[in-house]
């Protein structure tokens, strides 16, 4: 299973870098124009992967900063954000590699922003929502850019596998 989520953590980053490219081309107004997903924007749905993601890794870690809001702005432009997007997929996949299978079935608990309440779950399980929900979102993210007139992006796992992910694909 370890492997499943290192192939995961890997195909995020590269996922990521494709996305955050072909953001790059927009102008800024296209960059923050409301196209309709989650949180309105290109602009917002890019802050709130980080923020997420950086939510999740603090409860998984109990390391590094985490917002207390599911849409905060972490960073005002892409310029900014760019290099912090970076920086925490490396992060990820480094806490990623220093798991073994005994930690996956270990347990962890938070308190949710969205409700009160202490939740307890196998690490494992909430590791595939973890890579589930920047799935999801990177999904709205490419809607928002063929909204915007943009070509499809192609961010397909079997297309990684079939490129940069070889080394998943044996």
């Amino acid at each position: 299973m370890l492997d499943h989520y290192r192939m995961f953590a890997d195909y995020n980053r590269w996922a990521n870098r494709r996305l955050y490219a072909t953001a790059a081309e927009l102008s800024d107004t296209e960059y923050r124009q409301h196209k309709g997903a989650f949180f309105g924007s290109l602009h917002g749905t890019l802050n709130h992967l980080l923020a997420a993601d950086r939510i999740w890794m603090r409860r998984f870690t109990k390391e590094g900063e985490a917002p207390s809001a599911l849409d905060a702005i972490l960073h005002d432009d892409l310029a900014a954000l760019t290099p912090a997007r970076v920086a925490e997929d490396e992060r990820i996949i480094a806490w990623i590699d220093s798991l073994d299978e005994a930690r996956l079935a270990t347990k962890i608990t938070y308190t949710p922003l969205s409700a009160p309440g202490e939740i307890i779950q196998k690490l494992g399980p909430t590791l595939a929502h973890f890579f589930n929900h920047q799935t999801h979102h990177r999904g709205q993210a490419h809607a928002t850019l063929t909204a915007l007139g943009r070509p499809s992006l192609t961010l397909d796992l079997v297309f990684f596998l079939r490129s940069d992910g070889e080394k998943w694909a044996d």
